[in-house]
């Protein structure tokens, strides 16, 4: 693997070999702090170090930076700070704060990207085709000319255009997290076994299966239904909907859902075609023994009836396109493997009757439902969500369609850009940050040395190995240690750090502790090692007493 340098070291003595930049040793914080420093004074201006932070989507709604925005409104953006209030300030996610500042996040000319989507936005409101649903008769009276557009990275960089906060139900964009559900609940073998992969060939809602008598896919009416059937069918059904609003909340970055429950009653009143369905499926005996088709039926509609903004479903898609790992909180909400399934579904067959030339034009996962939104997925990169009522004639928001063949053709999103000479001829606002985002063993390191508890939880559930070192071999607990961050060697103990690993030099993280005097460090290293200790000791005698085969 090839180790890159997190940041040149000041000096070559022993003492500060190999520090990541820290607020202790100044390095990168105190060049954004002068990079910030108008008048050359040693201070910065609060106003201009929050517009720093907003102009790149981190915003005063961004739990992560909570507190920082509080104790900004509590100093008035009026108010001078010196490097020590900075510190202070950026504390709670310096990693984050420094990624922005140095334009290390995802979309690192946000602004030009927010300009450039607002114009695409401008540009297809002028569209008024289409017509709104309304064989569900509470979506008959939604405003048809609303429209909204919110975009989320998988850094967690956020705008919003038009109606953006309005609510909506989620309709058909609920079968993804349905498919994901069952799949978290019971593993893709047994899931696949009641519901197939394939593009169904048919309507959404055709009274149709497989070859095996199996709903050909989880995006269609009869595999929604089935995933929702395989949802806790043990539990009554207050705690079934429960379960599945508390992950659309974690998928909403803590965000509770609403709940329509005139759209409900709606939906359930002129079902005929997903009762007929229903039926069709358990007289073929495709529901598991111990599944309830009334229960499975309402579990789905509730689940169609599901209240939400852009500005909600633009996180819940960049938590897919950051592989199941929410931008805002770091919380893994789905496995990464299930995720790759969805999306994949979701480029097949996320689109209605549409979805093959939705592949073809636009080649991103996406799924639309029909009170008028779309949500698309761009992986590794962000979620969007669109929402206008106005329906085209296969059942998709006609801007919302629009608006991601508009996109693709100024950027280089499509999933096969890459593969046209001269493809570079369209804009990528990911081109500057692909070349310089650190790797995830530099990342975590120095993520460890400025105490950034919230950034090592992010990049340990993206898989980063604490055990990885940095081009000295020091590993997050040596900096950590040396750094004296009691809670970060705390929560890197307890995800497998390794106490015995030694950098260039042959030192410990332990000989970092005790070089830098950091006492409650050397306690907490000491415990577990003597923990560790006792645990050999016991195994050795266990040994010894039944024979070795025993533990193994």
């Amino acid at each position: 693997m090839n180790k890159k340098k997190s940041a040149p070291v000041t000096e070559g003595n022993e003492a500060n070999r190999a520090k990541a930049p820290s607020a202790e040793n100044g390095g990168t914080t105190y060049a954004l702090f002068s990079s910030l420093d108008r008048t050359g004074q040693g201070e910065v201006l609060v106003a201009d170090l929050a517009f720093a932070l907003e102009r790149l989507g981190l915003g005063n709604d961004d739990p992560r930076l909570f507190s920082f925005f509080a104790e900004i409104d509590a100093l008035g953006r009026g108010a001078r700070i010196d490097f020590n209030t900075f510190q202070q300030l950026i504390k709670t996610s310096p990693i984050l704060v420094q990624k922005a500042l140095q334009k290390q996040l995802i979309i690192p000319e946000f602004e030009q990207f927010r300009d450039d989507i607002k114009k695409i936005f401008a540009s297809i409101a002028k569209n008024t085709s289409g017509k709104v649903a309304d064989y569900i008769p509470q979506l008959a009276k939604v405003d048809p000319n609303q429209f909204g557009i919110s975009v989320c990275t998988v850094d967690g960089q956020r705008f919003s255009f038009g109606d953006s906060d309005q609510l909506f139900s989620i309709q058909s964009t609920s079968k993804p997290t349905s498919y994901l559900i069952a799949l978290a609940l019971h593993g893709s073998e047994k899931v696949h076994r009641h519901v197939g992969r394939e593009p169904s060939g048919h309507s959404f809602n055709a009274i149709t299966l497989d070859g095996h008598n199996r709903p050909h896919n989880p995006m269609i009416n009869a595999g929604a239904i089935l995933c929702s059937s395989l949802i806790n069918p043990e539990n009554d059904a207050a705690d079934r909907f429960d379960y599945v609003l508390n992950t659309w909340q974690r998928l909403f970055g803590g965000k509770r859902p609403d709940f329509n429950n005139s759209i409900y009653l709606s939906e359930k009143n002129t079902a005929d075609r997903n009762f007929a369905l229903a039926y069709f499926m358990r007289e073929k005996k495709v529901f598991p023994p111990e599944s309830d088709l009334h229960q499975a039926l309402d579990l789905y509609f509730q689940c169609c009836s599901i209240s939400a903004t852009c500005e909600n479903m633009a996180v819940s898609a960049a938590t897919l396109a950051n592989a199941g790992i929410c931008p805002l909180t770091n919380d893994r909400v789905f496995e990464d493997g299930h995720v790759k399934d969805t999306l994949s579904l979701m480029y097949s067959c996320g689109m209605y009757d549409f979805s093959g030339e939705f592949a073809f034009l636009v080649g991103l996962p996406a799924k639309s439902g029909v009170s008028g939104v779309v949500q698309l997925v761009i992986p590794n990169v962000m979620g969007i969500a669109i929402w206008s009522p106005k329906l085209d004639i296969m059942g998709n928001s006609v801007r919302g369609v629009e608006f991601c063949i508009e996109l693709v053709k100024r950027y280089n999103f499509h999933t096969y850009d890459t593969l046209i000479a001269g493809h570079s001829s369209k804009s990528d606002p990911r081109l500057r940050v692909n070349q310089i985002k650190q790797e995830g063993a530099v990342q975590i390191c120095w993520a460890a040395a400025n105490g950034d508890l919230s950034e090592i939880q992010r990049l340990i559930a993206a898989g980063v190995d604490v055990k990885e070192a940095d081009y000295d071999g020091r590993t997050a607990l040596h900096l950590a240690a040396s750094e004296g961050h009691d809670e970060i060697v705390k929560y890197l103990l307890g995800h497998g750090a390794d106490l015995e690993s030694r950098d260039r030099w042959g030192g410990t993280p332990l000989d970092d502790a005790k070089r830098h005097s950091r006492s409650s460090v050397i306690e907490l290293i000491e415990g577990r090692t003597k923990k560790k200790s006792i645990s050999m000791e016991k195994r050795s005698d266990a040994a010894s007493c039944y024979g070795s085969e025993v533990l193994n």
